[in-house]
């Protein structure tokens, strides 16, 4: 089997990737995250995701690359990861009682011939309408800075999320899985 390295930093996608119970190690890619001038949410995460792979595969010339990332969006408007806890505040006092989609792009490179699989997939979740009270004691408990849209749906964030829709809940955390493992099975490498 080819090395299969993950493109991230994240340690909730390496967390969501050790559940596929098969080898991999994980290299960061550290490529600049901005997005372009006029560029559409999830045109924007493809593109990351794809960038992220292919700098890797610089490194790692013979392996199966997947690169991830994540856009949030509420009417448009992009929401990143908040970073501190002021933006949090402002970021939940936006999305309360309103619903936000999560556009998750997952690219699998294989860098010995260059073929790339990618794609984007949403997901939609619709956030409590929550007081100023419980903003605030969500984020001293949970401390989310580094999750765009200022909630851990896999720790207490759930507790601020009304509802859920789309095809992978792993999609909301950073790597749809489910899609994942489809296009590891066109690479040969199957999971099961």
């Amino acid at each position: 089997m080819q090395p299969l390295i993950l493109a991230s930093s994240s340690p909730y996608r390496r967390e969501l990737l050790s559940r596929l119970q098969i080898p991999f190690t994980v290299q960061s890619p550290g490529i600049d995250e901005t997005p372009m001038v006029g560029e559409a949410p999830e045109q924007t995460a493809l593109r990351l995701a794809q960038a992220k792979a292919r700098k890797v595969a610089e490194a790692y010339p013979a392996a199966l690359i997947i690169g991830c990332d994540q856009v949030a969006t509420l009417d448009g408007l992009q929401l990143g990861k908040p970073l501190t806890h002021d933006n949090a505040v402002k970021q939940l006092t936006l999305m309360r009682g309103r619903s936000v989609i999560f556009h998750s792009a997952l690219c699998l490179y294989n860098a010995s011939n260059q073929q790339m699989q990618a794609e984007v997939v949403p997901f939609t979740v619709t956030f409590r309408n929550l007081s100023d009270a419980q903003i605030e004691n969500y984020l001293q408990k949970e401390q989310p800075y580094q999750c765009a849209g200022s909630a851990k749906s896999e720790g207490l964030g759930i507790a601020v999320i009304a509802s859920m829709q789309g095809d992978d809940p792993n999609a909301l955390i950073g790597l749809p899985l489910i899609r994942l493992i489809d296009m590891l099975a066109q690479q040969g490498v199957t999971v099961i």
